[in-house]
């Protein structure tokens, strides 16, 4: 299936000019009319248009294959457990997509998703305990509710993708890969440093279905290294003096 192919034969549909409708609000419903990416989910059976970024991701890196295990965090409207269940083979007698969310999301055959605040303590272990053992996959497309400023909204999304790929870290299968939506802010550093102490490659990647004004990257950590990773860094600090020295300075004199 392809994303973003137009059935409007180059229309234009307008939004008229209402009582009480707000000039931001027009200026998005004209946009949602007439993106073809929202047509074509609508056409293809996708709960949104974002189904189409996971679909073109997967198409150049190959991600989803059939039987592999995969969490999907902040799982609503559905879109992306829908791709996942359909390039997994997940089914109903055999789950193996298990996503989560605060709000309500309407059943996706071959899924199960959680109706609870990934944030929540608990969520991590639940996930788990649904899944029923190491996802290959754990996908983010979490976003927190934007308030208009660019720099907090990057900040309260950039918290969520630490949170997301901190999980990923603890639950992932070795060779297992994260892929995760982040924001354009220049405050991932110390994100992507850690990332690429765990996984082999780590990517910056912006499918053609992200709309070209958004400042909405994804970012795609590949092959996780597993216990392997842990070990490395040990023995670095082993290796780095720095590290016993600031070591002691910081527990203090014996009693």
């Amino acid at each position: 299936m392809s994303g973003g192919r137009s059935d409007s034969r180059g229309m234009t549909v307008k939004v008229k000019k209402k009582r009480g409708l707000k000039l931001s609000s027009r200026r998005w419903l004209e946009r949602q009319l007439n993106d073809p990416y929202v047509r074509r989910a609508k056409a293809d059976g996708y709960r949104s248009r974002a189904a189409y970024k996971l679909i073109e991701m997967d198409d150049r890196y190959k991600l989803l294959k059939p039987g592999h295990r995969i969490v999907d965090l902040g799982a609503a409207p559905g879109g992306w457990c829908q791709v996942a269940v359909d390039r997994t083979g997940s089914t109903a007698a055999d789950v193996r997509v298990v996503g989560i969310d605060y709000l309500t999301v309407e059943p996706v055959a071959g899924a199960t998703i959680l109706l609870m605040d990934f944030l929540d303590d608990a969520a991590p272990d639940k996930l788990m305990e649904t899944l029923g053992e190491a996802p290959d996959i754990v996908l983010s497309d979490l976003a927190a509710p934007t308030t208009g400023h660019r720099p907090t909204d990057h900040i309260r999304t950039m918290h969520l993708c630490d949170v997301a790929a901190d999980f990923a870290i603890r639950t992932l299968k070795p060779g297992g890969h994260f892929l995760a939506k982040t924001f354009q802010g220049g405050t991932e550093r110390e994100l992507l440093t850690l990332l690429k102490r765990h996984f082999v490659s780590v990517h910056h990647v912006k499918p053609p279905a992200s709309r070209e004004g958004s400042v909405e990257l994804y970012i795609l950590a590949k092959s996780f290294k597993g216990k392997r990773a842990e070990v490395e860094n040990l023995q670095d600090e082993v290796e780095d003096p720095r590290v016993h020295d600031q070591a002691d300075e910081e527990a203090g004199p014996l009693g």
